[in-house]
C-alpha cells in the first residue's frame, strides 16, 4: 500500500485529503482504510509525506519543507544538502534551532525556490548524527566546561563533577550529550578519558575517538583469539590445493606487517602468462557471527595513521596466522588467471589453497631491480619472475587504458614522525613500477572474482563507482577554458574514455597537478553495493574487493561468499535469501566506516602538517595556487602541504571573480589564478586548529 499511496500523491497536481486518497486507491473495506491511516502516519514520520494544517497530504518534495543533512561552517552558519535538490539550502546561524554539524534536519524553505541562494530555517532535528564528542575539559566552581575539538559544532557542554569520571583540567575527554539547556547549551556526561592534552599520542587519539573508531578489542574477541591456532595444521590443508612448491612471494611497503596478498607468475608453452594472485583466507578464521566477525563488521576497515595502525583484526591474526609471512605455511584463496599477449583473460580458476611465500619483498627493492637494474642482496633468484611480471603488468595496463581506465596521477603526502609523534618531515609517497604492478594484478583478480559470481546470478557485494554528473564535468571544462585551454569532446555521453581524454589533454600543462585533483573531485565516490553498477574510474563492467580481507570487511565477505557458493556449493533458497538481506546492511555499513576512516586519516594528516609548519614560521616556500575564494587563496607546496593566504593579509583590496576564479588587486592590478606558482612565507600555523596561513612573497616567473 505504501507504494500505491506515493504513486497517488505523485500523480496528483494538488494536495489530497485522506478521503481523496482513499477514492484514488479504491479502498472501501474498513481494514484497508485503517491500514491507509497507519501507512500515512509512517510516511509522515519518515518525512516522505507532508501533512498540512488543512489536513491534506502531499509529497514532502512538493511542499515548502525538505529533509536533508546540515553541514555547519566554523562561523556558525550552514548549508542543508538535500538529495535531488541541485543547490544546498543556506541556514543562518540564528536559524539553526539547535542543529549540529551533520545532523539530519527538517528545513522550511523561506526564500523563493528560483532565488540565487535558497534560504531556510531548521524546524527540527530528525536524527542526531553524533551523540558523543571529543574535547578538553576545564573546571570552574565544581562544574566542568568542555571545549570541543570540532569547531563546526557550535554548542557548549557543562558537566557536573559527579559525571566527570574524576577528569582534571586539560584532560581530553569523550562527552555524551544529555539534556538540552537551550539552543546551544547542553548538559553532558564524561564517558571516557583519552588522556592529558600534552601526553604523546593523545592528539591523534582525540581524532580517532571523534570518528568512533574502536582502539581496543572487547574481551570476547580476545578470548576467541586466545583459543585459535597460530600455525597451520596438516588437517587444515585437506581439500586444499598444495602450492607450497610454487614460487610465490609478496611485495609490500617497508613497514607492512599485515600481508594480504602474494603473487606468482609462469610463462606457458603457448606464450601466454599464468598469473597467480593468492589472498589470505581470513574468513576461514573469522567465522560468520563470531565475536571476531561482529567486531570486524563494526570496524569495517583498518585505519592507517601517521604513527600507528588501528587494525580491523587483532594483531595475532593481522600480523600472524592470517598474514602471508615468508617461509611459513598459510591458508589462502587463489585466483589463477591465464592472459594472452594482449591482456585478454583466456582462462581462470578460483580455489582454496595452502602456500608458502618465499620472500617478503619491498617496493623499494623491487623498483631498484625494475627501474635501475640494481639487484639487492637476496633478490637474485627472483629477477626473472619480476621481469616477467613487469612485462605482463604493462600489457594489462595498456589493455585497461584501451578500454578507458582513468589515471588521475594524484600524488599523496606522507608525514614522518619521531618516536614521540612529533612530525619531522613531509614527503611524497613513492608510486613506482612495483606499486603499479601490484595494483594491476589486484585489479585483474578483483574483476575475475566479481565477474564469476555476477554471471552465476547470486547475491554478492560489489565495489561500484558511478558515472559523474554531466554539469560538474561541464563546469570543470568551463573553468579550464578560462585558463586558455580548449578541450574538445562530447561530454553528453560520459564514458570513461571521455574523462581519460580530458586527463591526457591536460598532462603537459603546468597546472596539471591541481587540475587533475579538481577533476577527481568531480567524480562520484566509490562505495559498496549489492548491485553491480560497474566501476567508472577503472572502466570496469564488474568489480569487487577480494584482495585485502585482513584490512577490509567487504573483502572478508567476498571470501565467505566464495566459500559458500564455489567450495561448499550451497545455493539453497534460504542461503540466497539470507545474503540478499544481509548484504544491503554490510555494504552500507562498510561504506560508512570507510568514509570515517578516510576522514580520520585526512584530519590527522592536516593536524600533523600544521604542527610541522609551527616550527617553520617565517620561512619561505614555493608552491602552486590550488584554490581561489572570496576570503583568500589556498597554496599547495610541492610536498602537498596546503595553506591559506587570507585576503585580509594581502597588501591591496582584491576583487574576487567567481566565474574565472581569480583575485585582482584594485591598485596594483596584480591577478592571481589557480595553477600559478608563487613563493610564500609561513606567517601562522596552529596544530590545534589544523590551519596554516601564508603571505605572498612574489610570483615565480
Amino acid at each position: 500500500m505504501k507504494d500505491n499511496i506515493i504513486s497517488a500523491l505523485k500523480a496528483s497536481s494538488k494536495a489530497l485529503t485522506i478521503y481523496e486518497i482513499q477514492d484514488d486507491l479504491g479502498l472501501k473495506d474498513v481494514k484497508e482504510i485503517e491500514m491507509l491511516n497507519m501507512e500515512l502516519k509512517k510516511l509522515e514520520d519518515d518525512f516522505i509525506v507532508y501533512h498540512s494544517n488543512k489536513d491534506k497530504y502531499m509529497m514532502l518534495e512538493d511542499s515548502h519543507l525538505r529533509k536533508g543533512v546540515i553541514h555547519v561552517n566554523k562561523k556558525g552558519f550552514g548549508f542543508v544538502e538535500v538529495e535531488g535538490l541541485k543547490d544546498d539550502i543556506y541556514i543562518g546561524k540564528d536559524n539553526m534551532n539547535g542543529a549540529i554539524n551533520d545532523d539530519v534536519v527538517l528545513t522550511e524553505i523561506t526564500s523563493k525556490m528560483n532565488s540565487p541562494r535558497i534560504e531556510g530555517r531548521i524546524l527540527r532535528v530528525v536524527k542526531r548524527s553524533v551523540n558523543r564528542y571529543v574535547g578538553e575539559i576545564n573546571f570552574k566552581k565544581n562544574k566542568g566546561y568542555v571545549t570541543l575539538d570540532d569547531q563546526k559544532v557550535k554548542i557548549s557542554i557543562v558537566v557536573n563533577k559527579e559525571d566527570s569520571l574524576n577528569a582534571v583540567d586539560g584532560h581530553k575527554v569523550v562527552v555524551e550529550l544529555g539534556k538540552r539547556i537551550n539552543n546551544t547549551k547542553y548538559q553532558g556526561k564524561v564517558v571516557d578519558i583519552i588522556g592529558h592534552k600534552n601526553d604523546p599520542g593523545v592528539d591523534i587519539l582525540s581524532i580517532v575517538y571523534k570518528y568512533n573508531i574502536n582502539t581496543i578489542f572487547p574481551d570476547d574477541v580476545k578470548e576467541q583469539v586466545k583459543n585459535m591456532p597460530m600455525e597451520v595444521s596438516f588437517e587444515e590443508m585437506v581439500n586444499r590445493r598444495d602450492l607450497r612448491d610454487v614460487e610465490i612471494f609478496t611485495i609490500d611497503g617497508d613497514d607492512t606487517k599485515d600481508i594480504d596478498d602474494a603473487i606468482s607468475i609462469e610463462k606457458l608453452k603457448n606464450g601466454h602468462y599464468k598469473l597467480g594472485v593468492h589472498i589470505a583466507d581470513v574468513s576461514y578464521y573469522v567465522t560468520e557471527g563470531s565475536p571476531l566477525d561482529n567486531e570486524a563488521l563494526e570496524r569495517g576497515t583498518s585505519v592507517y595513521l601517521v604513527d600507528r595502525v588501528i587494525p580491523m583484526l587483532p594483531h595475532e591474526l593481522s600480523n600472524g596466522i592470517c598474514s602471508l609471512n615468508p617461509n611459513v605455511d598459510r591458508l589462502a584463496i587463489s585466483c589463477v588467471m591465464e592472459f594472452d599477449n594482449f591482456g585478454k583473460q583466456i582462462n581462470y580458476e578460483i580455489f582454496p589453497s595452502v602456500i608458502k611465500s618465499r620472500i617478503q619483498m619491498t617496493y623499494k627493492k623491487v623498483n631498484s631491480i625494475l627501474e635501475k637494474k640494481v639487484i639487492p642482496e637476496g633478490y637474485e633468484p627472483y629477477v626473472k619472475s619480476l621481469t616477467l611480471m613487469e612485462e605482463l603488468a604493462q600489457i594489462l595496463r595498456k589493455m585497461k587504458e584501451t578500454r578507458g581506465y582513468i589515471d588521475f596521477e594524484v600524488d599523496e603526502a606522507k608525514v614522518i614522525v619521531d618516536e614521540k609523534g612529533k612530525p619531522t618531515d613531509v614527503v611524497l609517497r613513492d608510486h613506482g613500477t612495483g606499486e603499479k604492478l601490484i595494483e594491476d594484478f589486484m585489479i585483474a583478480a578483483n574483476e575475475c572474482v566479481a565477474s564469476h559470481i555476477y554471471f552465476m546470478n547470486l547475491p554478492f557485494i560489489y565495489r561500484v563507482h558511478e558515472v559523474p554528473q554531466e554539469e560538474k564535468i561541464r563546469a570543470f571544462l568551463g573553468f579550464v577554458g578560462t585558463l586558455g585551454y580548449q578541450i574538445n569532446g562530447d561530454i553528453k555521453d560520459l564514458k570513461p574514455k571521455t574523462v581519460q581524454k580530458i586527463i591526457k589533454s591536460l598532462e603537459d600543462k603546468k597546472e596539471f597537478p591541481i587540475l587533475s585533483t579538481l577533476l577527481l573531485r568531480c567524480m562520484q565516490k566509490a562505495v559498496y553495493k549489492p548491485e553491480n553498477l560497474g566501476h567508472y574510474g577503472l572502466a570496469s563492467k564488474c568489480y569487487t574487493h577480494f584482495t585485502s580481507p585482513i584490512r577490509r570487511y567487504p573483502d572478508t565477505t567476498v571470501h565467505r561468499l566464495l566459500r559458500t557458493y564455489l567450495f561448499d556449493h550451497n545455493f539453497s533458497q534460504g542461503t540466497v535469501r539470507k545474503w540478499e538481506e544481509k548484504l544491503v546492511y554490510i555494504a552500507d555499513l562498510a561504506s560508512a566506516r570507510e568514509r570515517a576512516s578516510v576522514d580520520c586519516e585526512r584530519e590527522v594528516d592536516d593536524m600533523k602538517m600544521a604542527e610541522y609548519m609551527e616550527s617553520h614560521i617565517g620561512e619561505e616556500f614555493e608552491g602552486m595556487i590550488s584554490s581561489v575564494t572570496n576570503f583568500g587563496m589556498f597554496v599547495e607546496l610541492d610536498n602537498l602541504i596546503e595553506g591559506l593566504v587570507p585576503i585580509k593579509d594581502m597588501n591591496d583590496f582584491f576583487h574576487y571573480d567567481d566565474k574565472n576564479l581569480t583575485l585582482t588587486g584594485e591598485r596594483s592590478h596584480i591577478k592571481y589564478t589557480i595553477g600559478e606558482r608563487i613563493v610564500v612565507k609561513v606567517i601562522r600555523a596552529s596544530k590545534e586548529d589544523k590551519t596554516i596561513d601564508f603571505e605572498i612573497v612574489r610570483k615565480v616567473n
